[in-house]
């Protein structure tokens, strides 16, 4: 029987999570998804500058584990670059560090992170509306 996956750990999720060609619909398009944990792979190694050995401690995975989700993400990116599609950021397995609370907007999915101690979020950063509500969250030490 195979172990259970474990929760990847992520500092924060996306401010945001589609990127489309300019001038095309979207609905028009294509969509490759990347999870979370993968978008974290790729903006630790590739934006932080950080080898594999820091970015797997970081996230608390194996070197080898990090290597594939990287592997993976890059894979998606660079296929929506070269066929020009939809790239969206969702899902995955992983937790956040427990002194963030996520908001997500009942209109449009977006979701907000709000640091404990600072005001909850009235609004929807993209849509202005005032229909959010907090998602439940696993805290680090509950993986």
């Amino acid at each position: 029987m195979p172990r259970r996956k474990q929760f990847r750990k992520v500092s924060k999720e996306p401010l945001i999570s589609i990127f489309k060609p300019a001038g095309i619909p979207a609905k028009e398009l294509d969509e490759i998804f990347i999870t979370v944990d993968e978008f974290e792979a790729v903006r630790l190694a590739d934006f932080e500058g950080m080898n594999q050995r820091e970015a797997s401690d970081v996230m608390h995975v194996s070197q080898p584990t990090f290597n594939r989700i990287l592997t993976s993400a890059r894979k998606k990116i660079a296929e929506t670059i070269v066929r020009g599609i939809v790239l969206r950021i969702e899902g995955g397995e992983y937790v956040l560090p427990c002194d963030v609370r996520v908001f997500e907007c009942k209109d449009c999915g977006t979701t907000i992170d709000a640091p404990l101690g600072e005001p909850r979020p009235k609004t929807c950063t993209q849509c202005d509306s005032d229909t959010l509500f907090r998602k439940k969250q696993l805290k680090a030490d509950e993986e």
